[in-house]
């Protein structure tokens, strides 16, 4: 086994899960920060006109980018079960079919938003004063998003064979360059939003080039090699079967949003500005829930392929209990802290109060959020990803909807809009625990 390889299929659950699960979250913590610092340079260097901008647009960007983001994820599945399983031929397949995926995205993503995200705007009704700054925003954020697929590209390979350290650095780096750039773009050269656009692409650039440079050096098993990119026969397939329901259930999902988006947009620059800062800080108590669904997706999948069951039942009962703590801990320190927090992003007193509403309303469930992402990381390790995409559609996108739509109907109240959150995540953590308990979801992969 390389350096830059960690097989799960052995030792202790928990080391195994917490030595794979910290640099993710490690990572997602620095991610957060940079993403955090364009929201407060933009905040209180120009305005909250430009910070309600970015808030506006990170439900649409998803929207785009989620289904690519699902497709590496059944990608991941793919590759962790070879390497759970010795195959060394078909991890070198299926990481070089994951490469001209990645390639193919980037370029079907640039097109694409570039030219339709501006127009997706419009249908969000984004209110005048904020529309000509979150336009200009997303175009060029569009025009870099290949670096973050490439990158997303690159994480995935890395983190499907159990190397979640080097991510971990590529992002420590990517972060620092993204908050010296947004400082000296937005504060010192007086850049507007632009300057923060161009920041976060730049900071995109050098954590993918980083990646890629790891890739095509390293002596380990999922070295990539120029000539192998392309789509190898019998592992696209499976890889868009795992993929497409996650990738799916991350569009509907980012669907859902950009339309809760749009009914908090009709509550003006204020509630976008309040909502999009508290939804930044919330953004920390995501932290150990992704870092725990992605470990327990990487390790079902390798064990999965071992043949390992009950080490995959005992992995799956320690994430889910773990993650659950560790988000409701922060929910509770947000539900304490959250005027101050936002106070950082805008002084602002209306701003200030739609933050601190949403935050009494949504930090008190975050268990429950957390408790779905880890169902959903060890089902989709199990290749069952049609089930967290079924629940998904069903809860955090039709019935979301509808409780908006109809909600609204009654009362004008942004309340309504902030209640929906927390009743989709306890309605789908009810269901997958149900699910867990009374299905034998590991029967058609034994």
């Amino acid at each position: 086994m390389g350096t830059h390889t960690k097989l799960m299929t052995t030792g202790s659950i928990q080391r195994n899960l917490l030595s794979f699960a910290i640099p993710i979250f490690l990572g997602n913590l620095f991610q957060q920060l940079y993403h955090t610092a364009d929201s407060l340079v933009v905040g209180n260097f120009i305005g909250k006109e430009s910070l309600a901008a970015i808030s506006s647009i990170g439900s649409l960007s998803m929207l785009l980018i989620g289904l690519f983001q699902g497709i590496f994820v059944g990608a991941g599945v793919v590759i962790s079960k070879s390497f759970g399983e010795g195959d060394k031929a078909a991890v070198q397949k299926a990481v070089h079919t994951t490469v001209a995926l990645g390639l193919s995205g980037s370029v079907l993503l640039t097109v694409l938003g570039y030219y339709f995200a501006p127009l997706m705007l419009v249908w969000m009704q984004t209110p005048p004063s904020v529309f000509d700054d979150a336009e200009l925003y997303i175009r060029i954020y569009f025009l870099g998003i290949g670096t973050l697929i490439l990158y997303n590209t690159a994480s995935g390979i890395l983190q499907a064979v159990g190397d979640s350290r080097h991510p971990l650095y590529f992002l420590i780096v990517s972060s620092v360059i993204n908050i010296v750039l947004d400082l000296v773009f937005v504060a010192v050269l007086g850049m507007g939003i632009a300057g923060a656009a161009y920041a976060t692409i730049i900071a995109q650039a050098v954590s993918a080039i980083l990646s890629f440079r790891l890739l095509f050096t390293t002596g380990d098993i999922i070295r990539v090699h120029l000539t192998q990119i392309r789509f190898h026969k019998g592992f696209l397939a499976p890889i868009l079967r795992l993929g497409i329901p996650s990738g799916i259930q991350n569009s509907v999902t980012s669907f859902a949003n950009v339309i809760l988006q749009s009914s908090i947009n009709l509550f003006g620059p204020s509630a976008m500005a309040g909502n999009g800062a508290f939804m930044r800080i919330q953004g920390f108590a995501f932290i150990p829930i992704t870092a725990f669904a992605l470990a327990l997706t990487t390790f079902t999948g390798q064990n999965m392929g071992a043949g390992e069951y009950e080490r995959v039942r005992k992995g799956a009962r320690f994430g889910a209990v773990f993650s659950m703590v560790l988000a409701e801990t922060i929910g509770l320190l947000l539900y304490f802290g959250s005027e101050p927090l936002i106070a950082l992003f805008s002084r602002d007193v209306e701003v200030i109060a739609f933050g601190v509403q949403k935050s009494r309303i949504a930090s008190l469930f975050l268990w429950s959020l957390a408790l779905s992402h880890a169902m959903a990381g060890i089902f989709r390790g199990a290749g069952k990803s049609i089930v967290p995409m079924s629940v998904m559609l069903a809860v955090w996108c039709i019935f979301r909807i509808i409780f908006i739509q109809v909600g609204l109907s009654i009362v004008m109240d942004i309340r309504v809009v902030y209640w929906a959150y927390p009743v989709t995540w306890t309605i789908s953590a009810v269901i997958f625990f149900i699910y867990y308990f009374s299905v034998d979801w590991m029967r058609q992969t034994k």
